[in-house]
């Protein structure tokens, strides 16, 4: 199985960022997906998760009301889209497959 993340980049304080992430190679549909994020020096930490069928959600509490995680099963993908990004936020963001699959990661910076 593989999961390949796009949409990270540098967005200034405020801003937004939608992230993706899309899977081959396994039965997504059967997967727990989770956005998860590295910053430099700090242990990875989750973001945000949510169930296979898409009804469950979970956030970290540092994100709650500003990220979005969704999923759309018939295109294997998994989004997470954040707002009023702070440079607290900085970090390499994966997906992760229940705890199968990682991806390779995205940057994103936030900086003005």
């Amino acid at each position: 199985g593989q999961l390949v993340e796009s949409g990270g980049g540098l967005v200034q304080p405020g801003g937004s960022l939608r992230l993706s992430c899309v899977a081959s190679g396994f039965t997504f549909s059967s997967y727990y997906m989770g956005w998860y994020r590295q910053a430099q020096g700090k242990e990875r930490e989750l973001v945000a998760g949510i169930s296979s069928g898409g009804g469950t959600t979970v956030y970290a509490n540092s994100v709650k009301g500003r990220f979005t995680i969704s999923r759309d099963n018939a295109k294997n993908t998994v989004w997470l889209q954040m707002t009023s990004l702070q440079p607290e936020d900085t970090a390499v963001y994966y997906c992760r497959a229940s705890t199968t699959y990682w991806g390779q990661g995205t940057q994103v910076t936030v900086s003005s």
